[in-house]
């Protein structure tokens, strides 16, 4: 295993900065699952750790709901065996933290309709008010 848990592009946080924390997996499984540890539960203090400035920043704004104190916890007990639950956890970490610091979505620049356009649905509108206007008239 590396000492570095890539992120994005070059960002990438130490395996030293990570704490886990093991426990028996819920559900159903046999006697196997009542002796195993194999649920990993990671843990990650985003408002102490080494990213750079500008991504600690906006992790912290965006993953402020799954925040606890500044630490974000990830569990997974989806496998059977520890090894596999700790890689999904790292996995998962580094997704949330990819997308957590990922730059924002440019904006959307409003485009002048065209005069055509525009003029073909005010016709349009008005045709059909017509024909409602027709349908409603009485003829005494």
């Amino acid at each position: 295993m590396s000492d570095q848990l890539p992120i994005r592009g070059s960002v990438s946080i130490p395996e030293s900065e990570l704490s886990w924390r093991f426990s028996r997996s819920s559900g159903p499984g046999g006697q196997h699952v009542n002796t195993s540890a194999t649920a990993a539960e990671l843990s990650f203090d985003v408002a102490a750790s080494s990213l750079p400035e500008p991504y600690k920043t906006r992790a912290l704004d965006r993953l402020a709901g799954r925040l606890v104190r500044g630490v974000l916890t990830i569990r997974a007990e989806e496998f059977r065996s520890q090894l596999r639950n700790r890689d999904a956890a790292r996995a998962r970490l580094a997704a949330l933290l990819a997308e957590a610091i990922a730059p924002p979505p440019k904006k959307r620049v409003p485009k002048k309709i065209p005069r055509g356009i525009n003029e073909r649905r005010l016709e349009n509108k008005k045709r059909r008010s017509d024909v409602k206007r027709s349908r409603s008239r009485r003829w005494d």
